[in-house]
């Protein structure tokens, strides 16, 4: 998937949402690995309220590898 499509995918009509997966799109796409495009490809089919919750620190994932995903994409990550 290409990154203009990765952005258009991450428009999810929360702006704290939006803000933060296209920063990730635009900054860390194109140097990423294969694994975490797939991890954060499998964040964006998340429901949006989950997504927030792991995204703003709320929650935790209990899978490890989603906990990592959130860590690659949640600012400060």
């Amino acid at each position: 998937m290409s990154a203009a499509q990765l952005l258009w995918r991450c428009r999810r009509g929360m702006k704290e949402l939006d803000l933060i997966l296209e920063r990730w799109v635009r900054e860390r796409y194109e140097r990423a690995s294969e694994l975490e495009r797939s991890q954060f490809q499998s964040l964006l089919e998340l429901p949006d309220p989950e997504l927030v919750r792991y995204l703003l620190g709320r929650e935790r994932p209990d899978s490890p590898w989603l906990a990592e995903a959130v860590n690659t994409v949640r600012p400060g990550g």
